[in-house]
């Protein structure tokens, strides 16, 4: 029953146009962290776009300039994390909305010893909704394009957080594929998490923002982007963490071609 009702729901889609060679060349001079995928995977990243453009709904918010060749830069960069892994990860959500800028949420602030609870208004860059929309901060999709290995990618962080996400609430362990333990997995991010908090708490600085000390799901999503941005980065500071991070992202790659 799954299976022809996952059959009904692809032949229901939009078909995917494909990409011109014009427009996908410009996509990948614009985005640095395409440049070094080979023939193959490049095609496969470009027919993964195309997929990702007729799923999602681009929704342009507060006056954002949203065209189609930026589309194809988010799409590309959302489809990046799960090139060798499968398509469907990016399945289950429909929307990515795109402010001009960093934007505002509303949350709930609980403080456990009083037990009163507040609204908070945080300023963000990029949001993720458990079976909601991407949200996605235009000015600082540019920043991260115009200094690509920075260790930062807003776009990396949030499908980081999507993928997690996938696995029910976010913990910080997404979908592994066969040959990567849960608990190999558990316990290397743990201790680098905890170091990580160690750093924070003590001022010292640290590969990740102090972001990453929040929670395990912070410290992943951080981690993510930063492996995607600057591997050789990741793999000297925290080489435990980059090298599963290589396994779940380049499955079966030589480590130095990461």
């Amino acid at each position: 029953m799954f299976s022809l009702l996952r059959r009904l729901g692809d032949a229901l889609r939009p078909r995917p146009e494909p990409i011109s060679d014009e427009r996908w060349q410009a996509v990948v001079t614009a985005c640095a962290l395409l440049q070094p995928l080979d023939a193959p995977q490049s095609q496969r990243l470009r027919e993964f776009c195309a997929r990702f453009l007729a799923d999602k709904q681009f929704v342009a918010l507060a006056g954002a300039e949203l065209s189609a060749q930026r589309c194809l830069l988010i799409a590309a960069q959302a489809c990046l994390p799960v090139l060798e892994l499968d398509y469907d990860y990016l399945r289950g959500w429909y929307q990515v909305l795109v402010y001009p800028d960093e934007f505002h949420m509303r949350n709930e602030h609980h403080d456990e010893e009083t037990g009163v609870v507040t609204d908070v208004e945080d300023s963000r860059i990029g949001e993720a909704w458990d079976y909601g929309p991407l949200v996605l901060s235009w000015a600082d999709i540019e920043h991260d394009l115009a200094d690509p290995h920075s260790g930062y990618n807003v776009i990396i962080h949030e499908i980081a957080h999507k993928l997690d996400m996938r696995c029910g609430a976010a913990n910080g362990i997404p979908p592994l594929p066969p040959g990567l333990p849960r608990s190999e997995w558990k316990r290397t991010f743990q201790q680098a998490y905890e170091a990580h908090q160690a750093a924070v708490d003590a001022g010292e600085e640290a590969l990740l923002d102090a972001d990453a000390a929040e929670s395990p799901d912070e410290f992943f999503a951080h981690a993510a982007e930063a492996w995607f941005s600057n591997p050789a980065l990741v793999a000297a500071a925290m080489p435990a963490v980059a090298e599963l991070l290589r396994r779940l992202f380049r499955p079966g790659r030589d480590p130095a071609s990461a």
